[in-house]
């Protein structure tokens, strides 16, 4: 807890307003860049020797549309079917619940974010940093790929998946998904049953891929039911 409340104050002290957050929870230190300021805020962490984060151990999206929403606020339980333990809130399950998703992300940061796992090997020390997109539209942040080469592969996953575009990225495209695929499956806006389905035509020989032809609907309820046995004057 020491080493990293001393890394929270340096990167503060050497930072300053090119930090839009500096925060330690649970031992773990985390900052905010702005993306204007994320190349040069990078660049110093990487070869300051009061940092020297050599490695960047993983990149990955956030999309923080319906953040801090749940969807099975309940205590109880009715006989109305499948439907009694859920409201239709989260994304994913039909076109209520996106339009529902618009616009729902944390307070003036923006929708999606690239977050950073950084590692010192020198100093043994880490630290994680976010940068959000400042178009939820079109997100688009700055490439680390010239800083560290390893995260090639980290910011096309990031890019894939969630359609946060690295700026100066030498080969941004897709890696995890299927050629020709439409959409980003980790959006949260993205339908749970997906938007196509494939199946071999035996007439044409090969895989075809024809809109989905699944209902989304609610199969198992999740349901909190009171209980005498674990009510505390119970106990």
């Amino acid at each position: 807890m020491a080493d990293a409340q001393a890394l929270a104050k340096k990167l503060q002290a050497r930072f300053g307003d090119a930090l839009l957050e500096c925060r330690l929870d649970r031992g773990e230190v985390t900052v905010e860049v702005a993306p204007a300021q994320a190349i040069a805020v990078f660049t110093a962490l990487r070869d300051e020797p009061d940092f020297a984060f050599e490695q960047v151990m993983d990149v990955c999206g956030v999309d923080y549309s319906t953040y801090g929403e749940v969807e099975w606020t309940t205590n109880e339980s009715t006989d109305q079917g499948f439907s009694r333990g859920v409201v239709e809130r989260a994304t994913g399950r039909g076109p209520a619940a996106v339009r529902y998703a618009a616009g729902r992300t944390i307070a003036g940061k923006g929708r999606f974010a690239a977050v950073y796992q950084l590692l010192s090997v020198s100093r043994n020390q880490r630290l994680r940093a976010r940068v959000f997109a400042p178009d939820d539209e079109l997100p688009v942040v700055p490439s680390v790929v010239v800083l560290w080469a390893s995260v090639n592969w980290f910011e096309r996953e990031a890019f894939d998946l969630y359609g946060i575009v690295f700026e100066g990225h030498p080969d941004l495209r897709r890696i995890l998904t299927d050629y020709g695929f439409i959409g980003h499956p980790f959006r949260k806006d993205f339908p749970l049953i997906g938007n196509v389905e494939m199946r071999y035509d035996p007439e044409r020989g090969r895989v075809v891929y024809e809109p989905v032809s699944i209902e989304p609907r609610v199969l198992v309820p999740r349901v909190i039911r009171k209980d005498h046995r674990y009510l505390p004057e119970s106990q």
